[in-house]
């Protein structure tokens, strides 16, 4: 990309300057979250149109319940997308995570915290074994991840039984996903959030401009945190709104949002900011050159499939508590939601390319077609379909963007 004289020389561009060069590059296939977020504007005024519940404060509360597991299985699968992999078990393996949690603790009757760590360390063991197939052998990711979804649910059937259920019984999991937090909680997090994301973006613009690099117009910065500021304000104020049918008040942020929005923070964290976020761009943009500057690609695959594997037992536990219960059939169908609500975001199955927050917005998209089908009455095929053909249409679109790149397809 070429910049303006202002820019390069380390200076702040005008709004005119900025904006002209984010049109360059969408010309130039660059097309980000964009699709995925007009996808959401349209099928919010469609449905809402179509539904008179959609917009009510508790069909809010249950869409942003509804993604939250989508959304983490989706910020798994990012890891290694990024890497031009793939992992078709992180389904299975969140369902393998919660099957030893069960075991340990509700058959043998170990404290629920050691249990759940030994499940997320379930969930980085499978990791390490796919990415040392996938790394050390060179086995492709496909062959070593379906094998490994087959045999999963053969691993859960031993550990749970033949149609196992196993009802999920410390409240502290189970509110996870059922339960709101104090309506001034919500709007503790909301100021967090906003002096968090003010204070990173002035301390990034520092560094930039002590080393002398670009920085983008104050006003612009002003723009993004007064944003974050009102849709957060908007959300929190509609979910502290009583949505409860009867005498018990229901009212207040779910406690799940919280905690898929530190996986967010922290996820993009590591990916921009940090030297191994950045050697996961390099290698998934092109492994050798990465390898030739001196990067070990091996090591990054597998650290990237170890991250996606438990952040899949993440998945699993948000999806358990959900619904009550532990299941021998659990993981199956998520994982080809997860990848679709990435690559639907606008996360390149091709590597290289996209962020978490992409996955994010996916994940609300896969939610939202789900979620207002469903109120209009619309059969469960149809979600299936619809669902498929937008997928097929973003991975066009990712496909067609690359080659006016000018980023060869391999």
């Amino acid at each position: 990309m070429t910049y303006t004289t202002p820019i390069a020389t380390g200076h702040e561009g005008s709004v005119r300057d900025q904006f002209r060069a984010y049109l360059q590059r969408l010309r130039g296939g660059e097309m980000g979250a964009l699709p995925a977020m007009l996808a959401l504007v349209v099928l919010g005024i469609l449905f809402s149109s179509l539904s008179p519940y959609f917009l009510t404060t508790g069909n809010l509360a249950n869409l942003f319940v509804q993604a939250s597991a989508l959304m983490v299985i989706a910020f798994a699968l990012v890891f290694v997308l990024l890497l031009a992999e793939i992992d078709l078990s992180a389904g299975v393996t969140g369902g393998s995570g919660m099957a030893v949690f069960q075991v340990l603790n509700g058959n043998l009757g170990w404290n629920w915290i050691v249990s759940l760590i030994l499940a997320l360390g379930m969930g980085a063991f499978i990791g390490a074994f796919i990415g040392f197939f996938v790394s050390r052998i060179g086995v492709p990711s496909f062959v070593v991840t379906l094998g490994l979804f087959i045999a999963l649910q053969g691993f859960m059937l031993l550990l749970l039984g033949d149609g196992g259920i196993f009802r999920l019984v410390q409240p502290e999991l189970k509110s996870i996903m059922n339960n709101n937090m104090p309506i001034w909680a919500g709007w503790v997090m909301l100021a967090i959030a906003v002096f968090g994301s003010l204070s990173l973006s002035l301390a990034d613009r520092r560094r930039r401009t002590k080393v002398g690099l670009p920085t983008r117009p104050f006003i612009m910065l002003l723009l993004k945190v007064g944003t974050i500021a009102v849709i957060g304000a908007v959300i929190v104020g509609l979910l502290s709104v009583n949505r409860g049918q009867g005498l018990l008040a229901v009212e207040g942020v779910p406690i799940v949002i919280p905690i898929v929005l530190l996986i967010l923070v922290v996820g993009t964290f590591v990916l921009d900011r940090t030297l191994f976020g950045r050697y996961i761009y390099a290698v998934g943009g092109n492994p050798e050159a990465a390898r030739r500057a001196g990067i070990k690609v091996a090591q990054i695959r597998l650290y990237a499939f170890i991250i996606c594997s438990s952040l899949a037992v993440v998945s699993g536990l948000l999806q358990a508590s959900r619904i009550g219960s532990i299941e021998s059939t659990a993981g199956r169908e998520i994982v080809l939601s997860g990848v679709a609500a990435a690559v639907v975001g606008g996360v390149s199955l091709f590597g290289g390319r996209g962020r978490l927050a992409y996955a994010a917005i996916g994940a609300l998209v896969i939610a939202m077609i789900d979620n207002g089908l469903g109120l209009i009455g619309f059969p469960a095929a149809a979600t299936f379909l619809i669902t498929g053909g937008v997928l097929v249409a973003a991975a066009t679109v990712d496909a067609l963007s690359r080659r006016r790149s000018g980023v060869a397809l391999t």
